[in-house]
Formats: C-alpha cells, sequence, structure tokens
C-alpha cells in the first residue's frame, strides 16, 4: 500500500478538482447577522490539554508511529501525528463513537455461523476496547519479537509490520483481529486528517488545502455553476472564531 494513498484514495471521494489557473473567486462578506446559530447550538470543540482515553504515553506513541507511516510528513503536508490525528481519535474514543453507541452489539444466536453468513467477523466490542486491547497486544507483540516498544523500531520495521498486518499475517492474540484493527485504524487516521479542525485533527487544514476543499463557508451559490474549478478559497473551519 502507497502510504500516501491512505489519503488520497479516501480525499479523492471528497473533491474532485482540476485546476484552472489564473482564476479565484470573489469571497461573500457581511453574512446576515439573523442567520447567525446561538452559542448554545454551536459544536464543542475537542478538549484541548489532555487526553481523555488514550491516557498511556506508550499507546499514544505507539498509534502515533502507526499513523505516520499511513500518513507521513512530505512535500505534500504535515504527518497524521502533527496534524493532531491522535488528538482527534482520543476525542473520539471518548465519545459516543468509542462506546459503539450507535453498533449493535448483542452476540448472534448462532456464533458459529455468524462469519459465513456475514462475510466479514461482526464486533462485539466498542472501538474503545478494540484500541485498549489492539494497542496492548501490540505492545506485547513488539517486546517478544524486538524486545523494545514498538515506537522505538525503525520505518522499514513498521512498514513491513503494518503489510502484514493488513494482510491478516500478524497474530496479535486470540482477542485482536489483527487485519480489522489495521482498517479500523486506516480509516480513523485519514477521518482525522481531513475532519474539521473543530475535532481534533487537520489542526492547520492541510488535509483540505491539500485536496482543495474550503471548509465550512456559510454560501457556495455564487460558486454552484464553476465546477472544475480552483476557486483558490481559504480553508474556513467550524470553530467559533469569538
Amino acid at each position: 500500500m502507497n502510504r500516501r494513498e491512505a489519503l488520497f484514495s479516501l480525499s479523492s471521494l471528497v473533491a474532485t478538482l482540476t485546476v484552472v489557473p489564473k482564476l479565484s473567486a470573489k469571497e461573500m462578506h457581511n453574512v446576515p447577522l439573523e442567520t447567525q446559530l446561538t452559542k448554545d447550538v454551536l459544536p464543542v470543540p475537542a478538549l484541548q490539554g489532555g487526553y481523555q482515553v488514550l491516557t498511556n504515553e506508550t499507546d499514544r506513541k505507539n498509534l502515533a508511529a502507526i499513523f505516520d507511516r499511513l500518513i507521513p510528513a512530505d512535500d505534500h503536508g504535515p504527518s497524521a501525528s502533527e496534524e493532531g490525528c491522535i488528538e482527534f481519535i482520543d476525542s473520539q474514543l471518548a465519545s459516543d463513537y468509542g462506546a459503539g453507541s450507535a453498533l449493535y452489539l448483542v452476540g448472534p444466536l448462532r456464533p458459529e455461523n455468524e462469519e459465513k453468513l456475514m462475510g466479514s467477523p461482526q464486533f462485539l466490542s466498542s472501538p474503545r476496547e478494540r484500541y485498549m486491547t489492539g494497542l496492548k497486544a501490540l505492545e506485547a507483540w513488539s517486546q517478544t519479537h524486538h524486545h523494545a516498544s514498538f515506537f522505538s523500531l525503525n520505518a522499514d520495521q513498521i512498514d513491513a509490520f503494518l503489510t502484514d498486518m493488513e494482510a491478516g499475517k500478524i497474530n496479535l492474540g486470540a482477542d485482536v483481529n489483527s487485519q480489522a484493527f489495521f482498517e479500523l485504524m486506516l480509516q480513523n487516521v485519514r477521518e482525522g486528517y481531513l475532519s474539521d479542525p473543530l475535532y481534533g485533527g487537520n489542526k492547520t487544514m492541510a488535509g483540505w488545502k491539500m485536496i482543495g476543499f474550503p471548509g465550512a463557508r456559510y454560501d457556495y451559490r455564487q460558486y454552484i455553476d464553476r465546477r472544475g474549478e480552483d476557486l483558490k478559497l481559504i480553508p474556513v473551519s467550524l470553530i467559533p472564531n469569538d
């Protein structure tokens, strides 16, 4: 897997833009005040200054090591951890997403037929539990095979591990489906890198700038017939200005 494709394969679903030189958009200003949201309905930014779920430093460093190989720093932008993806997933795991509030977590009546009928394993653990169990198993695997924490491995070693993990060739124990855990981390790091900065990731909006997404702007009516143009708009976050 091309590491940079971890981002671009998703971003192609978000925006397909053709750069047209010497074209720029005139931005609208003076949003009608009567349309402003009151503070009680504004989104709440991700908590800053402390981790809620990923409280173990080794777990955070191990996860950052993985995230930064999936989306590394290069000429296109900063790495996943530099852009706040660890803070993003910590906030998500502390939320209803982490608790699996939207998931059906009751066991099947016939467990032996579960994977055959569904086509893939059906997890009864919440995302928070899967991360906690998976990160603990990841560190145990690294200590067993390398006698060191996972984050201390070099880039080639981490890449080889992730390649085997993606292919389902890594055994992290009976409690962890390593291939599914890889897919979960890949999904979450993509989400963090392309999320609104309100949620902790994409904090400099590098992901949006990379794909040409202008963010949470008030009105797009004057641009609606300008398909395929690079409008050269500076991205705008949902984070309140005051």
